[in-house]
């Protein structure tokens, strides 16, 4: 603040309105590449009872989800199988984050999730909501560890690509080698990247038949896009084209997530310019 102040005279200095552009210029960018960014969700018809038992294992759930979360990047959980409580009332759910966040990102992720599932699934008696860095779902009949490769969700570019004989072969080079994944993987081939992942609680060859299945329905369904992405009831797989990939670029699966990013960049925007202007003020004066 006292650097700011010392480079202010009656008007702004160079410095000062080199700041104010940057800042104001990327800052949609930080907000699209947030690890809070909406994907989707999933929401069952079925719905719980105000202050039932399984609104308390639920909350019992979320509050375990959030504490764990700040050590480690997946876990599951089985909440009142056991015990007294009616079978009707048990929660079993997992929760993930991406595997190139640091624990304070995945923290920060699970944080904001939890926030948002019982307004966008309230009362629901299963939910998933997959954030650009983080997932969790739930449900009151097991599903843990149980392969699973229904398709939950698929983007494909606006942009495509045709008659590129490099860029489908660099794109297959990446596809091919994001197979292999167990857990996460990023892969990079000329100017193509992508990155895999299978939740925590399946095997080996679960996880390597989870991601065939992804990657062949990225190329079935997307064709020659510059960019997609699939996600699968238990892993997903993503690539884009440098130059082409453009993550406002969606079809109208993807409405609410945009709207969430354009009402936090309005007002991250807003923000920004009055804490500026305040400052422009005092300055000045």
């Amino acid at each position: 603040m006292r650097r700011l102040h010392s480079y202010s005279t009656h008007k702004p200095s160079s410095l000062f309105l080199f700041l104010f552009f940057f800042i104001l210029s990327h800052n949609t960018y930080f907000i699209v590449t947030a690890a809070h960014i909406f994907i989707y969700a999933g929401c069952s018809q079925e719905k719980y009872e105000p202050n039932s038992p399984f609104e308390g294992n639920l909350n019992s759930f979320l509050s375990s989800v959030v504490s764990s979360s700040s050590q480690a990047s997946y876990n599951s959980y089985a909440v009142g199988n056991g015990t007294s409580t009616p079978p009707e009332a048990n929660v079993y759910g997992l929760y993930q984050c991406r595997g190139d966040l640091k624990t304070i990102e995945c923290s920060s992720c699970i944080q904001s999730l939890v926030n948002q599932i019982g307004l966008v699934c309230p009362y629901s008696y299963g939910a998933s909501l997959q954030l650009e860095g983080c997932y969790v779902r739930y449900e009151h009949v097991d599903f843990l560890g149980r392969p699973d490769t229904s398709l939950t969700y698929k983007k494909c570019s606006k942009s495509s690509v045709n008659n590129d004989v490099e860029f489908y072969r660099r794109r297959d080079d990446v596809l091919a080698d994001l197979e292999t994944a167990i857990g996460f993987k990023v892969s990079t081939s000329g100017l193509v990247e992508g990155f895999s992942q299978c939740l925590g609680d399946l095997s080996p060859t679960d996880c390597t038949s989870c991601l065939a299945e992804a990657i062949g329905k990225l190329k079935n369904l997307c064709g020659s896009a510059a960019a997609a992405d699939v996600f699968l009831a238990q892993c997903y797989a993503r690539y884009w084209a440098s130059g082409y990939y453009d993550l406002s670029d969606s079809s109208h699966e993807d409405q609410a997530g945009k709207t969430v990013a354009i009402i936090v960049g309005c007002l991250a925007g807003l923000a920004i310019i009055i804490v500026i202007l305040s400052i422009c003020r005092r300055a000045m004066g």
